[in-house]
């Protein structure tokens, strides 16, 4: 099915035509024309009929001793005389003896056949076995479907690529993801709703999968595949999540607290979060060093502010955009320093009066030897302050001829107190529009810019106001963030549609610090917000993919569980947070945008259009 986008004012897209389909739910659905759906014996017979002796029901041989023709139990009347009976009789014995032996021989070699034949219980893919049931009859379907139409050769003999289907490691069908079998995905919140699905849609295209749990008692072994390896431990306490990330490539976390208690919702969605991500670091970090490199994953530190001697090789400078006599009357005068204070703290703080006047703070940047920023996707600025807006610039040019450098900007937002902000590559504007795009190869000086334009008011008391033209930043780090191609961790969070209105802002609330955390790690990231979860069949309705908490309605559980599979190899996905729910009509009066719905399907890729028109590094 190719995908499918309009408006939400169109209803063609409810109005799809009728069509055979394989369901989220693994079960057999024809809508074109009820088939009823064949049953074990059905399968059991038409795996036979593909290869008779593949897999015995007993290991001896329960087939009947095959009889010559001539050995046919018929009594013949023979008459005796003299030695020519006995000479008869003889022929006979030798004839009967040959043929006994060849039967024996026959015997032999049909049995050796079969215990090459034959697999043993556990070699063979309970998985990979309802996938070929699934072949078999999609077979019969294209050869029903195909009645009336012109004739067409046979398949050959498929024997042997079923041998290879059966045994484990072999290959599957169109399920399976390439590389899926070198991937070890850790599902965390394996028994939630969400989770119940991801594992087993997992499972289907041929990962390893890991469960994280905290009791493993009967109820929750029972939910989970026997082939799930069962890690018991706590997102709230950081030792126990060692065990679970060893090995582990990707993350899913579609853990979530169980009430709304204030503690239970630090613990999971804001504590377990980062705990996880941490953990997941510093296996990365440790398994780099035993390769004797570095992880992809590691950030790159640019500039710490611990100690007084940090602040060296920063520069303050005063400028302003124009002179003429009008701006001289508007000449109120600037200042600012940076400076490490006896609390611990590097600080860049001062003032702007000037009409058109500006400060800032640079320095020339020095990479360990071997560290390119190419090799990085964007910075991640750990400050605190008043909340100001600043501007961040990078000079990209040969080193030896600063002459020769262009400027780049990107604008980023503080708020009162401590915060991490990410400023990607890909936001960098050239000073000059005619200049090429930022080259992050070339970039050799780092500045921060603080102007009075563009600045809002922040309450700093209840009823006071500060200065919009003063300003006050404290710097803890600046570092890079590592590039990737996919996702590493998958956040399953919430809109905060279908909460109670008096418990939605502490949700919200843990749930976003959580998020945050997730960002400012440097582990590429996709961060989900469904909207209310109903547990019915996905891949029904066409689903919206939006930015900015405007959308309300709900979603399938199944829905949210297939994005989350899809997300782990797709590159329009890492380091995006997106809202998701089921496609819908705006209320009257707020149509102030258009909505393009996305239809599901497992036959086409959905999520790659409609990811890529929103924004990175939300």
């Amino acid at each position: 099915m190719t995908t499918a986008t309009r408006a939400i004012s169109s209803n063609s897209l409810s109005n799809s035509p009728n069509h055979y389909q394989w369901c989220s739910q693994t079960c057999w659905r024809s809508i074109a024309l009820p088939i009823p759906k064949p049953s074990c014996q059905n399968l059991t017979i038409a795996t036979r009929n593909r290869s008779s002796s593949l897999i015995p029901r007993a290991s001896g041989d329960s087939s009947p001793e095959p009889e010559n023709e001539g050995s046919k139990n018929t009594k013949t009347k023979t008459t005796t005389v003299g030695g020519t009976s006995a000479a008869s009789d003889e022929k006979k014995k030798n004839k009967k003896s040959e043929v006994v032996s060849q039967v024996l021989t026959e015997k032999e070699q049909k049995q050796k056949q079969q215990q090459q034949r034959r697999l043993e219980l556990e070699d063979v893919n309970p998985v990979g076995l309802g996938r070929r049931s699934r072949q078999l009859f999609d077979e019969v379907w294209r050869k029903f479907s195909g009645l009336g139409q012109i004739s067409r050769t046979s398949l050959p003999d498929e024997r042997d690529a079923l041998d290879a289907l059966l045994i484990r490691e072999g290959p599957m069908c169109e399920f399976v993801i390439p590389g899926a079998q070198n991937t070890t995905v850790l599902v965390v919140g394996a028994t939630s709703k969400i989770g119940r699905i991801v594992v087993r849609k997992l499972m289907l295209r041929g990962y390893t999968v890991k469960a994280l749990v905290r009791k493993a008692d009967q109820e929750v072994v029972d939910m989970l595949p026997r082939s799930v390896e069962i890690v018991i431990g706590d997102v709230g306490e950081p030792d126990s999540l060692r065990a679970a990330v060893q090995g582990c490539n990707k993350i899913i976390y579609c853990a979530t607290a169980r009430s709304t208690i204030s503690g239970d919702l630090y613990r999971v969605d804001n504590r377990g979060v980062y705990n996880l991500t941490k953990a997941f670091q510093d296996y990365n970090n440790k398994l780099a060093q035993l390769r004797a490199g570095k992880s992809s994953k590691s950030k790159l530190t640019l500039a710490k502010f611990k100690n007084p001697e940090s602040v060296n090789g920063w520069e303050v400078y005063k400028g302003t955009y124009f002179q003429d006599v009008v701006a001289s009357k508007y000449d109120g005068g600037m200042d600012a320093k940076f400076e490490f204070t006896f609390t611990g703290d590097a600080v860049f703080s001062g003032y702007v009066f000037t009409r058109g006047g500006y400060v800032e703070l640079s320095t020339k940047l020095s990479l360990p030897l071997g560290s390119t920023l190419d090799r990085y996707e964007g910075l991640v600025l750990s400050v605190g302050g008043n909340g100001r807006a600043y501007i961040l610039i990078l000079e990209a040019g040969p080193s030896a001829d600063t002459s020769q450098s262009k400027l780049y900007f990107a604008r980023f937002n503080t708020k009162a107190g401590f915060c991490r902000v990410r400023v990607p590559f890909s936001s960098f504007r050239p000073v000059k529009p005619d200049d090429p795009p930022l080259d992050p190869f070339l970039v050799h000086t780092l500045t921060i810019r603080f102007e009075p334009r563009r600045q809002k008011a922040v309450e700093a008391r209840p009823g006071e106001k500060q200065d919009p033209r003063s300003f006050k930043l404290i710097l803890e780090y600046i570092k890079a963030l590592p590039a990737g191609q996919e996702t590493d961790f998958i956040l399953v969070s919430c809109t905060g549609s279908g909460i109670e209105p008096n418990r939605r802002e502490q949700v919200l609330k843990a749930k976003r610090a959580g998020e945050d955390s997730l960002r400012r790690s440097g582990v590429g990231y996709t961060i989900i917000r469904p909207g209310p979860l109903k547990e019915e069949p996905g891949g029904q309705r066409a689903l919206i993919f939006d930015q900015g908490n405007r959308i309300s309605q709900g979603i399938s559980c199944a829905d949210v569980a297939d994005i989350c599979v899809k997300a782990l190899h797709d590159s329009t996905a890492r380091n995006k947070s997106f809202d998701v729910c089921y496609e819908y009509v705006a209320d009257q009066g707020k149509e102030l945008y258009e909505l393009v719905a996305h239809l599901p399907d497992k036959a086409n890729n959905y999520l790659t259009p409609a990811l890529s028109a929103l924004e990175k590094n939300t």
